[in-house]
């Protein structure tokens, strides 16, 4: 008897031993990882309506670092946009922040709110208008309406480069504010009509004259003022700008050269845009600077361009932003392999401070018809 309930209660144990090891090994659950949705590039090229185009600028802060203060900015941009669609952004950056984090902020602000990309430049300057302001940001936008109904005047950098210390800027900024006033009237337009004025500056001791001047001279303008390098040994002002033509252009693109401002081989004073539509791209950098290097970058914009149904005989405006002299005579060597010689783009070509990359040397940000 005692042997028999031995027996079965070895066999009780056994079995709920068993049944425990069946249930420890039951496959555990699987569990589903998050997959974290890839932010897209900006695209590098859009095409846009002419007659609908219109210009900010996002105000100046000395908060936080530059990830902040460009969240900030393109808040109030949109803010600024209302129901716009922001279609292109330049920034402007100075200070040690990594500038690869415009484009970044950029693409996950606009993702984030299920709004199309624009496209974007950014560019290092010396130093931005106020102590602590890290990031400035021009932006293009989309009326929902015609606004320019017969096109645009796109003017190329005018004042220069002068004799004076780099502190004197007032006396190149009233050159340039002459040479737009002058070129503005020659595309038949008047200075009410101006939307944009970027001025790019050896020095800005004199900022609040600088705004004052050029809101006298162009009352509707938006205006970017930025030290285009933190060393200068020469005054500069360069200020280039973006005018409402009240006359339609016989035809989609035409180069502006006024006698009496003395027309140069290598660029026209600006560009008549009477197409329906331009395209707008986003910067395309040169990596190290040897000629096979600058050629390279013009390439690869000429594909932006033909992705977009338009070439480099069509562009209207060529933004170079080089970051030697060395490089700036390279380019001005190699861009007439890709521009057309006979109608040269509007232009702006200076030297800045930087650009997103270590080995970058120059920048090309264009303008462009299609054909």
């Amino acid at each position: 008897m005692r042997i028999a309930l031995s027996i079965l209660l070895t066999l009780a144990l056994f079995s709920g031993t068993a049944t425990a090891q069946k249930k420890k090994k039951k496959k555990p659950e699987v569990e589903i990882t998050q997959t974290l949705e890839v932010i897209p590039d900006p695209p590098a090229a859009v095409t846009v309506e002419t007659a609908k185009l219109e210009y900010l600028v996002s105000p100046l802060s000395g908060k936080g670092l530059l990830s902040q203060q460009m969240r900030d900015g393109l808040k109030a941009l949109k803010a600024q946009a209302g129901g716009r669609a922001i279609v292109k952004i330049r920034a402007f950056v100075a200070g040690t922040g990594d500038q690869r984090r415009v484009q970044a902020i950029v693409s996950e602000t606009f993702a984030e709110k299920k709004l199309a990309l624009p496209a974007v430049a950014t560019i290092q300057v010396g130093m931005l208008p106020m102590e602590g302001a890290q990031v400035i940001l021009e932006a293009v936008v989309t009326a929902k309406k015609a606004v320019n109904p017969n096109g645009l005047a796109y003017l190329s950098g005018m004042g220069g480069v002068g004799t004076e210390g780099p502190e004197k800027v007032l006396p190149m900024l009233d050159k340039a504010i002459a040479d737009l006033t002058r070129a503005t009237r020659a595309a038949g337009s008047e200075a009410g009509d101006v939307l944009r004025v970027t001025c790019l500056l050896s020095g800005l001791e004199e900022i609040g004259e600088v705004r004052t001047r050029v809101a006298a001279a162009f009352p509707a303008a938006v205006l970017t003022a930025v030290q285009a390098q933190r060393l200068h040994d020469k005054s500069l002002a360069e200020c280039e700008a973006v005018a409402r033509l009240r006359t339609k252009p016989a035809e989609a693109l035409t180069m502006l050269n006024p006698p009496e401002m003395n027309p140069a081989a290598t660029y026209s004073k600006g560009a008549l845009i009477g197409a329906e539509r331009m395209i707008l791209t986003g910067s395309q950098m040169a990596f190290r600077s040897e000629d096979k290097d600058v050629h390279l970058a013009f390439q690869r914009m000429a594909k932006t361009l033909e992705a977009a149904k338009s070439s480099m005989k069509h562009v209207a405006f060529s933004s170079l932003f080089s970051l030697s002299n060395g490089v700036t005579a390279k380019i001005r060597a190699a861009r007439f392999d890709y521009y057309d010689k006979a109608k040269p783009p509007a232009s702006t070509l200076l030297v800045f401070e930087g650009l997103p990359s270590m080995d970058a040397s120059f920048a090309i940000e264009l303008v462009a018809v299609p054909q």
